[in-house]
């Protein structure tokens, strides 16, 4: 016999008193509460009144017959489980009853009242199966509907996110005495874990930097506005107190990697930090894990700069090297994140250095050159942000 959780009121629809009487007796045995009915017109009358979870209905009834009981209960309860009953010789109304609407049907005399109970047990507990998918189809929907809405608002935090970081990247092609800045950021998501910043630091001296925020999206992003304040407040201190880490990009490199780390967050980022003297034309910079390193192209030769070091924020305290070089006339430098390799045609990384430099050179260290040789501006789905941060000797 199966086992149903809760019991249910069944109405039985039949002429005979007698069987009518031991199959209520039977199955108020089992745990259900029965109501009956003698024949079709009081059984309809039952039936909108009782409201019951199964109808028994014997298809040869007096009056008003069993199978338009059955065609009336199955147009106002479509989804009512009904099991019908009919005598041995009546298989075309057992046909056309199932056609109507009966979930399941046995012959008369029915020997044995499990039998009956097996029935009633096996088309309430579908009944119940299809209430239970229309319960969890409507909670989906709600969920479903929610989930669009969570949506619809994490769309509109990433554009407040994307504009709040777009607002914080400094503007196309300022200058500092005869150096020329420009950039390009190109995210793989709607934010962007890449970032660049240029800024004046004193009247013969301006800073910049490209950085990369390890991972993608939202969080990423984040720690992109996390530096920006930290240096900000690298070069309030200076412009207060005359705190010299600002022009010592060894010591901006070690003090971010230390407030990034002691932040928790899950990141770290690489990292290019230069400070320029455009009166006597000298870059001091420090690499922190970053690549692939700066270009520099003089007299139309492009060259890796020298350097390396750890990733800025992946250990607490780590120390980072200082690097200086003379910069001649029309000298131009270009800095990428590695988002470039991912778009390098070349397969291994020899060779996509080489062609690095042979665009830098053939391009004459243009952002639009690259945009336009890497199709940039036509790719919709790009496997890494990629950021191109260049600046230029103007005489």
């Amino acid at each position: 016999m199966m086992q149903l959780p809760l019991t249910a009121k069944i109405l039985i629809i039949d002429d005979d008193a007698e069987f009518r009487r031991n199959v209520k007796d039977y199955f108020e045995d089992s745990g259900f509460t029965m109501i009956e009915a003698e024949n079709g017109e009081k059984g309809l009358e039952i039936f909108r009144s009782e409201k019951p979870e199964v109808v028994i209905n014997d298809l040869q009834l007096p009056g008003l017959s069993g199978l338009e009981v059955l065609k009336t209960i199955t147009k106002e309860a479509v989804e009512l489980p009904i099991v019908v009953i009919s005598e041995a010789g009546g298989l075309d109304d057992v046909i056309q009853a199932l056609r109507v609407g009966a979930w399941d049907y046995l012959t008369k005399p029915i020997a044995q009242l499990p039998v009956l109970e097996h029935a009633v047990c096996r088309v309430l507990e579908r009944s119940r199966l299809i209430e239970e998918n229309k319960i969890y189809r409507r909670e989906l929907e709600s969920a479903n509907q929610a989930l669009k809405k969570s949506l619809d608002i994490l769309e509109q935090d990433q554009e407040a996110g994307r504009s709040v970081q777009m607002r914080l990247l400094p503007e196309q092609g300022m200058e500092f005495g005869q150096y020329h800045f420009n950039h390009n950021i190109a995210p793989s998501l709607f934010l962007s874990g890449d970032f660049v910043d240029y800024f004046k630091i004193n009247d013969k001296q301006f800073g910049f930097y490209i950085a990369d925020v390890s991972g993608h999206g939202a969080s990423s992003a984040f720690v992109t506005v996390l530096l920006k304040s930290i240096m900000a407040q690298v070069l309030s201190r200076y412009e207060a107190h005359h705190d010299s880490m600002i022009v010592e990009p060894e010591k901006v490199l070690a003090y971010l990697g230390t407030e990034i780390y002691s932040a928790h967050l899950g990141k770290y980022l690489t990292m290019v930090y230069g400070v320029i003297d455009w009166i006597e034309n000298k870059l001091s910079y420090s690499i922190g894990g970053h690549y692939p390193n700066p270009v520099l192209l003089e007299d139309g030769k492009a060259r890796f700069l020298e350097g390396e070091g750890f990733p800025v924020g992946i250990m607490k305290q780590a120390v980072y090297t200082r690097h200086e070089i003379d910069l001649q006339p029309k000298v131009k430098l270009m800095m990428f994140s590695d988002g470039i390799a991912e778009i390098l045609p070349e397969k291994d990384m020899a060779s996509k250095e080489a062609l690095l430099l042979s665009m830098v050179s053939e391009g004459d260290a243009k952002i639009e050159y690259f945009i336009d040789r890497l199709g940039l501006q036509n790719k919709k789905v790009l496997p890494d942000d990629v950021t191109i941060l260049t600046l230029w000797h103007k005489s």
